[in-house]
């Protein structure tokens, strides 16, 4: 009888412990409001209030400890309307993706400064508008922050630099006007792989980019005027830079490049000189000069001829292989 009692207790108390639910109450009807504000979207159908937020939700990830809602990830689904305000009711969030839904639109939540622990940022794909918001650099932790191809404008905020963390930066595919922040050049703490392609930006690039290292800088497809050459560099490790469809304008003579450049797209600006002989020493996986206005010998040797015609058509003058020989 007494053997019988302790296997009723054992088996009740694993039974209450099997189905004690583990997401936190706030959380669960935090996302329960962004469920109802989306119209109950077949996306979020795993959403469901009689069911574990931890155990049994899509798109949600909980904390093995607290159990609160660490992860956010909406992605490529029918939703339509505004990213919700009650995002910055999850205050233990260090992941947030709204990504590939066209119809979310509106500007970028500001509730959404009140996420401090948050880290990785992407708000991408998506038919947001309005400006990019100076209370993005407050939030400190903050490691990748991605606003690529929506339809933000007005300038970038050079506050942006302030975040200590930021590992990658995507303003890119946007309609973002004005000139590239000076305070770019002083980012604090680690530098940044930098995306600004494709807007309307204007201007030089600011010498102070000058000192830094960036492993990654596009600012490919803009309309930004002058030297570019101090983003190059013999001591700098970059590995790739797309500067591309721009008015750049500046000699490649005595450019210094970086003994790691892998990738350099430099095509369609106004670029003068001749190609330096240090290319050849680069281990270039691709590389466009065309549409400038260089002259000269292409240097024999490395990867130099391994690229087709197309990578250096259209020059002032430009000749040896793979163009015609030099007369």
């Amino acid at each position: 009888m007494k053997t019988l009692f302790l296997c009723l207790l054992i088996s009740t108390l694993l039974s209450l412990s099997l189905s004690k639910e583990l997401c936190n109450s706030h959380d669960k009807k935090v996302l329960l409001q962004i469920k109802k504000h989306f119209g109950d979207p077949s996306l979020l159908a795993s959403w469901q209030s009689d069911t574990d937020c931890c155990k049994d939700w899509n798109q949600v990830e909980c904390d093995s400890t607290t159990n609160r809602i660490t992860s956010l990830t909406i992605f490529a689904g029918n939703l339509s309307g505004q990213i919700p305000a009650a995002v910055g009711d999850l205050p233990s969030l260090q992941n947030l993706v709204f990504r590939k839904l066209t119809d979310v639109t509106g500007p970028i939540q500001p509730a959404i400064a009140k996420l401090v622990h948050l880290n990785f940022l992407r708000l991408d794909h998506l038919n947001l508008t309005g400006t990019v918001p100076d209370f993005l650099s407050r939030l400190k932790s903050l490691t990748f922050l991605d606003l690529s191809f929506n339809g933000l404008s007005g300038s970038i905020p050079s506050s942006l630099a302030l975040l200590p963390n930021l590992g990658a930066l995507h303003l890119d595919r946007n309609r973002l006007t004005g000139s590239i922040p000076e305070s770019f050049g002083k980012f604090n703490g680690s530098v940044p792989d930098l995306y600004l392609s494709h807007n309307k930006l204007t201007g030089k690039i600011p010498a102070s980019l000058g000192n830094m290292d960036f492993s990654v800088i596009d600012l490919s497809r803009n309309m930004i005027v002058g030297d570019a050459s101090m983003l190059f560099g013999l001591n700098k490790t970059t590995q790739n830079v797309y500067l591309s469809r721009n008015m750049l304008e500046f000699s490649l003579s005595k450019v210094a490049f970086p003994s790691g450049l892998e990738n350099l797209d430099i095509s369609h600006n106004k670029i003068f000189g001749s190609i330096p002989p240090q290319m050849t020493q680069i281990p270039l996986q691709s590389l466009n000069v065309s549409y400038n206005r260089l002259c000269g010998q292409i240097p024999v040797g490395g990867r130099l001829q391994s690229f087709d015609f197309s990578t250096y058509f259209h020059n002032r003058c430009l000749c040896g292989a793979p163009l015609q020989s030099c007369k």
